[in-house]
C-alpha cells in the first residue's frame, strides 16, 4: 500500500543563547498544500531547545490533525535546518547535553507511540523560511 508523504518544516530560535526562544512548524502535503502553520513561545531557552520542541510541535499538530490510526499510514518527513539536532535524531551525533537528552526522550518517545515512518532531513536556510517566520512569531510574542 501506498502511503500519504507529509513534509514537516521546523525551525526553533533563541534571541541571545539562552534568550527568548519560539519553535515554529510548516506542515505540507507532498504537492505543497500547506496543512497546518504552528508556533510556540517557550520563554528563555537555548537555541537547540527550541529546534527540538519545533519538532515535537510539529509531531503533536500531526497527531492532533490526522489522529492515531491514519498517522500509521504516513510517510511522514521532518525537514530543518538545524544539523545538530538532525544528526542527533538519525543517530550520527550522540546527545550529550542534559537538557537536550530529555528533549530527545520526549521526543523519541512520541514518535514510538505512533510515528512508524519518519525521516529527518538537514535542508538550508532558505528553504525553511515558513518555519523560521513562524518561530520569530512565536519570538516576538514572548517580548
Amino acid at each position: 500500500m501506498s502511503h500519504q508523504k507529509i513534509i514537516a518544516y521546523t525551525d526553533g530560535g533563541s534571541r541571545g543563547n539562552p534568550g527568548i526562544a519560539g519553535s515554529g512548524a510548516y506542515i505540507t502535503y507532498a504537492d505543497g498544500h500547506v496543512i497546518k502553520e504552528a508556533y510556540r513561545s517557550l520563554g528563555i531557552k537555548t537555541n537547540n531547545f527550541a529546534e527540538y520542541e519545533a519538532v515535537i510541535l510539529a509531531l503533536e499538530e500531526m497527531k492532533k490533525f490526522f489522529g492515531k490510526e491514519k498517522l500509521k499510514d504516513l510517510d511522514i518527513e521532518i525537514r530543518m535546518d538545524s544539523e545538530l539536532v538532525q544528526r542527533q535524531l538519525t543517530g550520527r551525533y550522540r546527545v550529550k547535553d542534559k537538557t537536550l537528552q530529555l528533549q530527545f526522550m520526549k521526543l523519541t518517545n512520541l514518535i514510538k507511540e505512533g510515528f512508524p515512518e519518519i525521516k529527518f532531513t538537514h535542508v538550508r536556510r532558505e528553504q525553511n523560511k515558513d518555519a523560521d517566520r513562524l518561530s520569530n512569531v512565536a519570538m516576538d510574542l514572548s517580548c
